[in-house]
C-alpha cells in the first residue's frame, strides 16, 4: 500500500474541500478536478451526489 490518504482540505477550499483533496491524492492541479466536477453535472447529474457523498465520508484535515 503507498500510504496516501484521501482527505477534505479545507485550506483554499472553493466549497467543503473535495476537489482540493481529490487534486493532492491524484497529484494534479485542483482545476482540472473542478473542470471535471462541474462538467459531471451536466451528464446525468451522479457528479452531484457523489460530490455529497464525498463530503459526508471523507475526514477533514
Amino acid at each position: 500500500m503507498n500510504g496516501k490518504k484521501l482527505y477534505r482540505i479545507r485550506n483554499g477550499a472553493k466549497i467543503s474541500g473535495v476537489c482540493m483533496g481529490l487534486a493532492e491524492y491524484f497529484g494534479i492541479d485542483v482545476n482540472i478536478i473542478r473542470i471535471i466536477a462541474v462538467a459531471s453535472l451536466f451528464c446525468g447529474g451522479f457528479g452531484f451526489f457523489a460530490y455529497i457523498v464525498a463530503v459526508m465520508i471523507l475526514p477533514e484535515i
